[in-house]
């Protein structure tokens, strides 16, 4: 249980973005969703991340999805005075614009009521529009006239317009004669087209762009061209590199808007391109770049979803499945076409050679099935018997440990989980190729517990994790003691299914309480949220509220830090909400927890301190 239980996908976002290995997700069912395109990786494996993005998902009634929301990185915010934008019009506010740092103009995604109008009104959005224009006129490659911040600011306004129209108003053919003027005045640059990690920001940055503003048709050229010119020399330069792949969200969402679909059906050299992308780029696959690779496979699959293209695109894909393979190095293109035939041209599998996708990837990638003991089945990928052994001993041990620390009294009342399957991986990569297709999740996270239906006899509740390998010559499962306290948290403490532990804000337990667990068993000491002990950013009953709309700093690191103050500080009141939480009376947990209110401040920030 860690981050939405929504299925969440990787976006490229704003300019300090940083997508992110390492948080978990669970989630109560197991629908397939349409696979959206792989995320930017980190260099770095590790807790310390942030969550970015919106949910991308697939709409069968053709509505579109929002556009790309920013970072959350909270850590690197500049101070903003929301009354600097609405106070100012037309030159001053462009200029004003220019002159902010990125991370403060972050903050104005949030937006809402006469403030979100003030900024983003239609006139507002012209001006900043005109100043794109103007100011790419002269691009210097880099962000020396504040072009970096304008693009963003324009980013933010499409943003709060899509969820506020009603505080925004209306945008139309005036904002869209300004933001294509904009945006074709930077593309036109050849500066654009410089491979340094200066433009690449700017560069990423007025990609999404195009489809913030729902220009995907218009700038089919741009993807092109940004795909055309991709070389080995784009790989020192990870902007440049999400730039690339920043055109792959243009494509997928580009399909909810009409005008995209005819412009490609009118002229489909685009599907041409993405092939050609893709063969002219195996030898990146195995590296750390075949993301891009993968989803220019998955780009171009996408497009079965629409009849009139489906005949030139089945040898297309086709060629793709046969110039990669199930496994090995060429792996992440395979499995991405194979997706995309799975999901939308099904009934075509014996040609594709794909049918019974899930099924034949489960027993290919994962041969090895070892039980540790009756309620404990491990299925892996590649690990020795000392390694299995060890897992399971971490596993088996646990169960004594956690008792002790709940106090409960056996399985919550209509639970069957009586058995979990582990699933592991042999690295992140791995879990990225594969862990979707076969069990139809995201893989923007570090791991994720399916529960299912606990009330229900034939269930098996799994978690999916993988071999942590930049820990390696050590062994370890990223994630795996966290968990398996989700799973023994919801057998133990939450009654029924992880919509119904929902109801009222339980997230401070429920992620708290697993870090607890985790860190606790272990003998670790949670060094990142000591530190975060001595900022004192939160008081206790600000945390009673935490929900997975927060950031992952006050979900995970706060959360442990709240669990355990009430475990070692307020055991009784531990039991009581806890109590509450074992019979599924929700309310009856959030009205004792709002009875606490404040009044365990003072001594909670005095322990903080202490820490």
């Amino acid at each position: 249980m860690s981050v939405p239980r929504l299925l969440k996908r990787w976006a490229v976002v704003g300019l300090t973005a940083a997508l992110a290995v390492g948080l978990t997700t669970t989630i109560s069912t197991t629908a397939a969703a349409d696979p959206a395109p792989q995320p930017v990786p980190m260099t770095e494996r590790g807790p310390r991340v942030t969550q970015t993005g919106s949910a991308l998902a697939e709409h069968s009634d053709g509505t579109r999805t929002a556009p790309l929301a920013a970072t959350s990185d909270l850590d690197t915010t500049a101070a903003c005075e929301v009354a600097d934008f609405t106070g100012r019009t037309g030159s001053d506010l462009v200029e004003f614009i220019a002159g902010s740092e990125t991370s403060c103009i972050n903050t104005l995604f949030s937006l809402t009521g006469s403030d979100a109008h003030g900024a983003f009104r239609e006139d507002q959005m012209v001006s900043v529009s005109y100043g794109m224009r103007d100011r790419s006129v002269n691009y210097t490659g880099d962000n020396g006239t504040g072009l970096a911040s304008l693009v963003l600011y324009l980013r933010a306004g499409y943003f709060v317009q899509w969820y506020h129209p009603q505080d925004v108003g209306e945008y139309g053919p005036a904002l869209r004669a300004a933001i294509q003027s904009g945006l074709d005045t930077f593309f036109a640059h050849p500066r654009s087209r410089e491979v340094t990690d200066a433009n690449g920001e700017i560069l990423t940055e007025a990609v999404v762009l195009i489809d913030s503003a729902q220009e995907n048709a218009r700038y089919l050229p741009v993807v092109d061209r940004i795909l055309s010119d991709y070389d080995s020399g784009y790989h020192d330069s990870w902007w440049m590199l999400n730039a690339v792949n920043s055109v792959y969200t243009v494509l997928f969402r580009g399909h909810q808007v009409p005008e995209f679909v005819a412009a490609v059906v009118a002229d489909r050299s685009i599907l041409q391109r993405l092939e050609r992308f893709a063969l002219d780029n195996l030898g990146s696959l195995g590296g750390d770049t075949d993301f891009l690779v993968s989803n220019a496979g998955r780009e171009l699959g996408r497009f079965l979803q629409h009849d009139q293209l489906r005949d030139q695109l089945r040898p297309q894909l086709l060629n793709l499945l046969n110039a990669s393979s199930i496994t090995g190095d060429t792996a992440p293109l395979w499995v991405g076409v194979a997706e995309m035939t799975d999901y939308f041209d099904q009934a075509q599998c014996s040609y594709y050679d794909t049918c019974g996708l899930s099924e034949r990837l489960m027993s290919k990638v994962l041969p090895i099935s070892h039980s540790c003991d009756s309620s404990v089945q491990v299925r892996a990928q590649d690990v020795t018997l000392a390694q299995l052994e060890q897992a399971c001993d971490s596993l088996l041990g646990q169960n004594a440990y956690f008792h002790d620390v709940a106090r409960d009294n056996g399985p919550v009342a209509d639970d069957y989980n009586s058995r979990i399957q582990v699933v592991v991986f042999d690295s992140s990569s791995d879990y990225q190729t594969y862990a979707g297709a076969i069990f139809g999740i995201d893989t923007n996270n570090g791991g994720m517990y399916l529960e299912g239906d606990p009330a229900n006899p034939d269930n098996l509740p799994r978690f999916i994790a993988y071999e942590a390998e930049w820990m390696l010559p050590d062994f370890a499962i990223w994630n795996l003691n966290h968990e398996y306290t989700h799973y023994l948290d919801g057998r133990y403490n939450m009654y029924g299914d992880f919509a119904e532990n929902m109801t009222t804000p339980t997230i401070w337990w429920v992620e708290g309480f697993a870090e607890y667990i985790a860190y606790s068993y272990q003998g670790i000491e949670y060094t990142e949220a000591i530190e975060e002990a001595g900022r004192a950013t939160y008081g206790l009953d600000t945390l009673f509220d935490t929900s997975y709309d927060h950031d992952t700093n006050r979900v995970y690191r706060w959360g442990y830090l709240a669990v355990r103050f009430m475990i070692e500080h307020q055991r009784s009141d531990v039991d009581v909400i806890v109590g509450h939480y074992r019979t599924g009376q929700w309310q009856a947990a959030r009205d004792h927890l709002a009875a606490i209110g404040s009044s365990y401040n003072d001594q909670w920030h005095d322990w903080l301190s202490k820490l």
